[in-house]
């Protein structure tokens, strides 16, 4: 082995570990993004409704746990001990001396102005001292007290607390309006109130925020959160038993405790180990499916991605709306990764890619086994029903048969599950609808994956091979024996697709643009010209040129006029790289004694690499000689066939295409019929003989 051979093999290895660890990363980033969501709440395996029949087997205490009340029991003995409670102020005693002094001296030294009497101002201080014995609180706290319907307060005097009826209390307006109101009749009630009393009136009690929460929280302390306790291995219930309210609360006690239990770091590790493992194996079932039979799909990172893309996001939309509620599950359209998965691959590529994502899925979904098998069925159904989207009318069918599978097979779980037709939950009809009207924006989906991604939909191919398009008709017009040429092999290689099952649709449009690089030269080929021949005044390796240059045009005008990659692949593969055999041959007649430069007469390549490409080349080439053929019989389009495809095959340019020998077999007599068709002669009408002359007819 010589060092450019080692290199190229090392190069090749390089490259082959690169691409391992790429796959390798993206199957680690999947696990990781779906684990990362997967809801780490509401662990308890079973799902159960008050008055429903229990829906698994027989269920024991795995462990002893106490029974919990109903927040309406704990919330009605709350209620009933805090009917009790009394909220605590604080007394502040310097307030009364303090604005009783304050009031003397002012009265004192305004005294001479006011014309204030001494009475006056005896009744003022008796009436403080009335009204600070019995307590001043602000204005709000006795809407506040009045609202909790709270009759009695605790008033802290040192470290003494006395309790008293907020009856008995005053606000700063209700102690002025009750000294105004109660002034003697020895007193003027004028000169009353020009004193100003309202000023010296403050709120002599504080709400005690510290003591009133203390001793509160002391009063609910008192009541126990539990009403019972289930022992381990205690019959709880089993299957088909309706759940009553007792039972729905030890079902929820145990619900609530083996969430605390999986709330602790190393129950959460566990959980997380148990996520990585279970998803990491689905996902690697996924992997080896791929790898053994969709080698092509495993192979291409872009269409990996795509894949693990459309379940990663299925699942972390599915895992969202469990933690926050969003809505109800069955309104998620799991049926659009079938239809999308279906439209670019195949159906059996979307029937395993629907699976892994409903079990993924299924981990993060109430009642799982009901959710997977919903899920599972309308997937089948959604890919049966779309065995090719062409039309947009094909999607409203898949949603119409989408819903009526939920609804047959959710009527008849439910029906086995109930016992009793009253009893199904109808709301889940309308989860259904919905479901099904969001399938339709699969058809947007299509169209935005097809842009991001580069891939085409049998939609958009049926909408190129459109021959009254404004391209094709262009074609037809400027290379009319071209396009008849490109017709008759879009026939050919369709039915050959369809006999050894390949894409019919992608090679149908694709034979119909493989050669409009000869529309920038339309002359130079032989079924657009009209008894002139300008290859004539050409050197022969011009002309060969020329001939071959059509490859590349044909790649660049696609690329002009917006046309997918996959077909600009047919335009480059469709003469693989053979030799412009008539310019070669005659080269070499010419010139017997010049050695050849073989790759002036080479097409560019590649050799087809799909089993349509290879198709594609074989129908090309058979449609083209057949032309040069001076009579149509069997035996001569019987040896046409077998020389051009056995010559393709001898020289290697079918290697890479993954198509077999007994699929050669068949496109060889598919070819020979269809050219027999093709070329049929009329019947001859036979002559007379010795014609006679007509004799009038006889009255």
């Amino acid at each position: 082995m010589n060092i450019k051979e080692t290199k190229i093999i090392e190069k090749k290895n390089r490259r082959q570990v690169r691409l391992i660890t790429i796959r390798l990363l993206m199957f680690m980033a999947t696990v990781a993004i779906i684990t990362y969501f997967s809801p780490r709440e509401g662990k308890f395996r079973y799902n159960f409704q008050e008055s429903k029949p229990w829906k698994y087997g027989l269920l024991t205490a795995e462990f002893t746990f106490p029974i919990y009340k109903t927040e309406t029991a704990l919330k009605s003995e709350q209620d009933s001990i805090l009917k009790s409670f009394s909220p605590y102020f604080s007394l502040n005693k310097s307030v009364i001396s303090t604005q009783i002094n304050k009031i003397s001296s002012d009265f004192d030294a305004a005294n001479s102005l006011r014309k204030v009497s001494p009475p006056y101002l005896k009744y003022i201080q008796s009436r403080f001292a009335q009204i600070y014995s019995a307590g001043v609180i602000s204005a709000s706290k006795m809407e506040e007290l009045r609202q909790n319907k709270q009759t009695k307060i605790n008033i802290i005097e040192g470290n003494v607390s006395k309790e008293r009826e907020v009856s008995e209390l005053y606000t700063v307006k209700s102690a002025y309006e009750y000294i105004v109101n109660s002034i003697p009749n020895s007193l003027n009630r004028s000169t009353l109130l020009s004193c100003d009393i309202n000023i010296y009136i403050l709120e002599n009690l504080q709400y005690d925020e510290i003591t009133s929460e203390r001793v509160r929280k002391e009063l609910l302390s008192q009541i126990s959160p539990t009403a019972g306790v289930v022992q381990m291995g205690e019959r709880i219930v089993d299957r088909g038993e309706i759940i009553t309210s007792n039972t729905y609360n030890i079902l929820r006690s145990l619900s609530i405790e083996s969430e605390q239990r999986s709330g602790t770091v190393k129950q959460q590790g566990w959980t997380i180990l148990g996520d990585v493992i279970l998803f990491s194996s689905l996902f690697t079932f996924l992997f080896l499916f791929l790898y053994m039979f969709r080698y092509n799909t495993f192979e291409k990172l872009k269409l990996l991605f795509f894949i693990l893309m459309i379940i990663t996001g299925f699942a972390v939309i599915t895992a969202l709306n469990a933690q926050y509620k969003f809505f109800n599950i069955y309104i998620i359209p799991f049926a659009i990764v079938p239809i999308i998965i279906r439209t670019f691959f195949d159906s059996r590529t979307a029937l395993f890619t629907n699976i892994i994502t409903v079990m993924v899925c299924a981990f993060m979904a109430p009642f799982p086994f009901e959710f997977m098998l919903l899920q599972l069925t309308v997937g089948m159904t959604a890919i049966y029903s779309l065995k090719d989207l062409t039309q947009r009318s094909q999607l409203m069918q898949t949603a119409i048969f989408a819903v009526f599978t939920y609804t047959m097979i959710y009527l008849g779980y439910a029906l086995i599950q109930e016992g009793d037709f009253t009893k199904i939950n109808w709301h889940m009809f309308i989860y259904f609808l919905a479901n099904g009207i969001l399938i339709l924006f699969s058809y947007l989906l299509i169209y935005m994956f097809e842009k991001l991604f580069g891939f085409v939909s049998h939609v958009t191919l049926v909408e190129l091979s459109n021959i009254n398009s404004p391209f094709l008709r262009k074609f037809s017009e400027e290379c009319p024996g071209t396009f008849h040429h490109s017709l008759q092999v879009s026939n050919l290689a369709s039915e050959a697709s369809m006999k050894i099952g390949a894409n019919t649709q992608l090679i149908r449009t694709a034979a119909l643009y493989h050669d409009i690089g000869k529309m920038e030269n339309p002359a130079f080929f032989t079924e657009n010209q009209k008894g002139t021949n300008p290859h004539e005044k050409l050197e022969i390796e011009q002309s060969a040129k020329l001939i071959i240059d059509h490859v590349e045009a044909g790649a660049r005008l696609a690329r002009k006029i917006g046309l997918p990659q996959q077909i600009i692949d047919f335009i480059y593969t469709h003469q693989g790289t053979g030799k412009t055999r008539f310019f070669y041959n005659s080269y070499k007649n010419k010139y017997p004694e010049r050695e050849i430069d073989e790759k002036a007469f080479m097409y560019p390549g590649p050799n087809p690499f799909t089993k349509e490409t290879a198709i594609m080349m074989m129908a090309d080439s058979v449609e083209a000689a057949s032309r040069s053929l001076t009579e149509y019989t069997e035996e001569s389009i019987t040896n046409l066939v077998e020389r051009i495809i056995n010559g393709q095959i001898q020289e290697g340019m079918l290697n890479n295409a993954p198509i077999t020998l007994l699929d050669i077999e068949t496109i060889k007599k598919l070819f020979i019929e269809k050219l027999k068709t093709f070329y049929h002669t009329r019947v001859s009408y036979p002559e007379l003989n010795n014609p006679k002359k007509e004799e009038p007819l006889q009255n």
